[in-house]
């Protein structure tokens, strides 16, 4: 950082603590509502949603052969394989937007190819099966629909829009590929599909939301979710052990610092300024009142909808939280329309995810994918609202 440049940011920062207005109420809450979030989010997601999100990243990147990802993930892949992997690939994580961006840096610096590993990112928080049953028995089996229809066509399109958009950057990138040499294998296949599996299970289970009021398999699971994470834990201790070198161990552990230390800044910069903004957990206000929101959303107009996904993609959205959060919208007026637009948007986009992912593949990139999650989900949620 040259001299100058840090002048200037001292310079900022001392007007901003000279000026900082303390004795403005709405600035102190939303103040004291960042750290609220902040405090919501490392107690709630970081040791059960971001640590095995990590150990995940770091797995991928040391024991998943860069010639598998450029096979069936990278810019050379067959589309008709490719897209489909990668949105079945995110399905299965019900994950949030942001335990998700670990995984996606890992597959995208592995060779992934833009558009696959976009529909990945996208489709790891938003096709999440939980969310989208909880959707349908708490808001409404149409709305349920809607959210899993299109979710699950915005990834591929999100994913093709992306290629076509950067088509001469991925043809660059393919023409510049090598064909890598299998890597070789110390392990058998099943055996590296364990050791994944126990991980997957780890994050999949340990994260499980509350189901509420409602019974059956899915609150039988939630009841059980511990003793079944517990034996995930013992299942990947076990294969770690036995299948596992030192030397292998300390590069897994390295690669896995590696994201932590690149991600985990970002995100807690961007938890406070989405707090900060819109107000911390348990219905804490920010700088942007909660009745502004609540008044834009009524109805189904261009601004109504457009409003709804462009809050949606700044908010943070834990795993199943959008569904209450949306309950209490559409009671105070929301119109269905936005409520869908806020549904594929949110989940898949917030703040803190927007920063990560920028430092991933560029503010290019990156803003022309927050364009297109807003701009479809608009798109949508006019659809749905005139249809109803």
């Amino acid at each position: 950082m040259k001299e100058r440049t840090k002048l200037i940011l001292i310079a900022v920062v001392f007007t901003a603590m000279w000026f900082l207005p303390l004795q403005n109420d709405t600035f102190v809450n939303a103040l004291v509502e960042s750290f609220r979030l902040l405090k919501w989010y490392a107690r709630e997601h970081v040791l059960l949603c971001l640590v095995p999100a990590f150990f995940i990243a770091g797995a991928i990147s040391v024991f998943v052969s860069q010639g598998a990802v450029m096979k069936y993930l990278g810019p050379g892949a067959r589309k008709i394989v490719a897209y489909p992997v990668a949105a079945v690939s995110g399905t299965i994580l019900a994950v949030c937007s942001c335990t998700v961006l670990p995984l996606f840096a890992s597959i995208y610096k592995r060779g992934a190819g833009l558009g696959p590993a976009t529909a990945f990112l996208y489709s790891g928080p938003a096709i999440n099966i939980m969310a989208i049953i909880l959707t349908a028995r708490v808001l409404g089996m149409e709305l349920g629909i809607a959210r899993a229809v299109g979710a699950v066509v915005f990834s591929v399109v999100i994913g093709l829009f992306m290629h076509l958009i950067f088509q001469k950057e991925e043809s660059e990138k393919k023409a510049g590929g090598v064909v890598l040499p299998e890597a070789d294998q110390t392990r058998a296949l099943w055996q590296d599909g364990i050791y994944f599996a126990a991980m997957l299970g780890i994050l999949i289970f340990a994260n499980f939301g509350s189901p509420g009021k409602s019974s059956g398999a899915y609150s039988w699971l939630f009841q059980a979710k511990w003793w079944i994470s517990g034996a995930f834990l013992v299942l990947l201790v076990i294969s770690i052990r036995i299948w596992f070198q030192k030397d292998e161990l300390a590069a897994w552990k390295d690669a896995s610092w590696m994201f932590a230390k690149q991600i985990l800044p970002l995100l807690f910069a961007g938890v406070i300024v989405a707090g900060f903004l819109l107000g911390g957990p348990d219905g804490g206000v920010g700088v942007i009142p909660q009745r502004w929101i609540e008044n834009m959303v009524g109805g189904n107009s261009i601004r109504a909808n457009l409003f709804a996904s462009v809050a949606g993609a700044l908010m943070y959205f834990a795993t199943l939280t959008e569904v209450p959060i949306l309950e209490g919208l559409l009671n105070a007026g929301m119109g269905k329309g936005p409520a869908l637009a806020l549904l594929l948007a949110g989940p898949a986009l917030s703040l803190p995810n927007m920063l990560v992912i920028r430092s991933v593949m560029g503010i290019r990139k990156t803003l022309t994918f927050v364009a297109l999650v807003v701009v479809l989900s608009t798109v949508a949620g006019m659809v749905y609202g005139a249809v109803l």
